[in-house]
């Protein structure tokens, strides 16, 4: 009672004191440490974007401002909008280089993605000197593209030619390379497929070697032979593989100059033969830009050339996509 009848003293809370300030120089080092997590990724890939702007963007747009344009070694003319590109699709020999160019790069993209699965599923088996194996598919690769060239050239020359020499061997008349599409079609996509091969192979080797060993076993187990295996695992999980090379292909064929350059030889060289039987869309804006000095019409043909590529490249992944 005593106790309840003394007076209450009010209790008040002591806040704990507060933590002093952190220096200067570590507030810097803390800012500092921030802007560099936020922005140093950008840092790091803005070389790219840099050097893309300038060798990439800047000569793309500045084609087609010169397309736009009558423009010849004197400089530039008036500015004549599409008539370039009118006059482009009414041109037979544009048409002609781009079939040319088609046709090659159906000749050269096929066989070579064909024979660089097959190489690729050998060189995934357990052989004897397969790191000898692997090294050698690269061969082609280090090769200069002009003795590439140069070589097979000779190989499919009419008179001396090797081809013609094995072809004599089973009493078939010679055949003059050169002298029709077909023909050169069929020698130039051999030197791509000879040089490209093993570049393909490669990647299809890299993919097939992620795959888990335990499907195969599993498949083994359930009795699906080494076909089946290949159809139903192999291709299935090499797919994104598949479309790069595809793409990749695809693009390089359409930008095809060098070797057909060099298998024509001669004064017809640049033209593609007398007939322009193998003239693709890169010799044919070389023609017209760098031998007639018609740089606003060779512009056009590179845009066109830029839309072809982008549109096949289109086409093939939309297709490349429904298959899954």
């Amino acid at each position: 009672m005593l106790a309840d009848l003394q007076p209450r003293t009010a209790t008040t809370s002591v806040d704990p004191p507060s933590a002093p300030p952190p220096p200067p120089r570590r507030r810097l080092r803390d800012r500092i440490s921030r802007i560099d997590a936020k922005w140093a990724p950008y840092l790091f890939v803005a070389p790219f974007f840099v050097i893309f702007g300038i060798f990439g963007l800047f000569p793309l747009g500045y084609t087609a401002w010169v397309s736009l344009h009558e423009w010849d070694i004197s400089g530039p003319g008036g500015f004549i909008g599409l008539n370039n590109y009118v006059t482009l699709f009414g041109d037979p020999d544009f048409w002609n280089a781009v079939l040319n160019t088609v046709g090659m790069l159906v000749l050269a993209t096929v066989p070579q993605l064909f024979f660089a699965l097959v190489l690729a599923s050998l060189l995934n088996q357990k052989l004897r000197g397969l790191t000898l194996l692997r090294m050698g598919v690269l061969l082609p690769i280090v090769t200069s593209v002009a003795a590439v060239g140069i070589v097979f050239s000779q190989i499919f020359d009419r008179d001396a030619g090797m081809v013609n020499g094995l072809l004599g061997l089973f009493s078939i008349e010679p055949i003059d390379w050169r002298a029709d599409k077909w023909s050169s079609w069929t020698a130039i996509a051999t030197m791509v497929n000879w040089r490209w091969t093993g570049y393909n192979a490669l990647i299809y080797l890299a993919a097939m070697q992620s795959i888990p060993r335990d499907l195969y076993e599993a498949a083994t187990v359930d009795g699906a032979s080494k076909i089946r295996q290949f159809f139903s695992i192999t291709i299935p999980m090499i797919r994104p593989a598949l479309l790069f090379t595809v793409i990749v292909s695809t693009i390089a064929g359409m930008q095809l100059f060098t070797e057909p350059l060099i298998f024509g030889q001669g004064s017809f060289a640049i033209s593609g033969g007398s007939l322009r039987q193998f003239q693709t869309l890169s010799m044919y804006m070389f023609e017209k830009a760098f031998r007639d000095f018609d740089y606003g019409y060779g512009s056009a043909i590179a845009w066109m050339m830029f839309l072809l590529i982008t549109l096949l490249a289109v086409v093939n992944f939309l297709i490349t996509r429904r298959s899954r």
